[in-house]
Parts: C-alpha cells; sequence; structure tokens
C-alpha cells in the first residue's frame, strides 16, 4: 500500500472517530438537556404544559412518586424531590441534608421555581420551613405519602420548603 493511500485511510479513520465522539457528546447533552432530572441525575430546564392558574389545594401531588422543581441559577437547574400534600391541600418539598447543595441554595437566594407534577409546569414560590412544629407536620406528611419515617422523628438534616403558586 502506498504511503499516500495509507495516509489517506488514517485521515478517514480519525475523521470517522471524532464524528462518532462528537454524536456521542451531543446524544449525552440532549439527552440531559431534554430527559433529565433522572433519578439522581439533575437536568436542566423542565418541559410540561404549564399552568398558571394559581393553585390552593396541591393534593393531587400525592399522586406522584416524585416532583421535579426547577431553579434558577447560572443556567436553570432541575432535580427530582419529595413533594407531598397536606389534608389541608398545602405542598411541601423535602430534603435529606439539604444544606450545600446547589438547587436549596439558589432557592434561598431566589425562591422563584417551576415546579413539575406529572407532566405539568406550575409557577412557585419556596419558602424554607424553620419552625420546628411545621416541620415536625411537613415529616408528618411526608411519612403519610411515602411510608417512611412514620415511627421516626425527624432528622436535623432534614429540610422542607412550603410551596406556593405565583
Amino acid at each position: 500500500m502506498s504511503d499516500r493511500r495509507a495516509g489517506t485511510q488514517t485521515q478517514s479513520l480519525k475523521t470517522l472517530v471524532i464524528a462518532a465522539i462528537t454524536v456521542a457528546v451531543i446524544g449525552l447533552v440532549m439527552t440531559f438537556v431534554l430527559r433529565c432530572p433522572c433519578e439522581r441525575v439533575p437536568g436542566t430546564v423542565l418541559f410540561g404544559s404549564l399552568v398558571s392558574a394559581p393553585i390552593s389545594d396541591w393534593s393531587f401531588a400525592n399522586d406522584v412518586r416524585l416532583c421535579q422543581i426547577e431553579v434558577q441559577g447560572v443556567v436553570p437547574w432541575s432535580v427530582n424531590l419529595n413533594c407531598m400534600a397536606d389534608k389541608q391541600g398545602e405542598l411541601f418539598l423535602s430534603c435529606a441534608r439539604c444544606d450545600g447543595k446547589y438547587w436549596s441554595s439558589r432557592a434561598l437566594s431566589n425562591p422563584d421555581a417551576r415546579i413539575r407534577i406529572g407532566g405539568d409546569l406550575y409557577p412557585v414560590r419556596l419558602v424554607r420551613v424553620q419552625v420546628d412544629g411545621r416541620l415536625d407536620h411537613a415529616w408528618r406528611t411526608r411519612a403519610a405519602k411515602t411510608g417512611m419515617g412514620v415511627d421516626r422523628p425527624r432528622p436535623d438534616h432534614w429540610w422542607s420548603f412550603a410551596v406556593t403558586s405565583r
């Protein structure tokens, strides 16, 4: 085989490898942007049908296992969270060892967010619950929905945010 032909084949192989890597990277980025948050992998912008009417009874949130919350950062940031409504329809989000997590830090500095429940998106405001009695109420509400922690006291590292329509 001539050196020229070998060089052309080597260049073609390099081009093919670069193209394959580029397609894989674009696929991963698109999956991240369009499909996540996925389990424990965060995402960016949430997609869904926007519901702009104010919600006073969030009890339908108990029909889904997890909700997704989108907060504003350098880019929109979304994660899966426990969401639970009490008997009066008030909605809470919970987070274990929340101090220092990116989403919770962003929620504290800018409480305007969006929550996805099922396929619908709701503009909301998040307020960290810090009064022990309300935190215990949110903990019992979580336990009622998930069945976890029913017979245990609320851990000190557990946070909750009250969610209201905006």
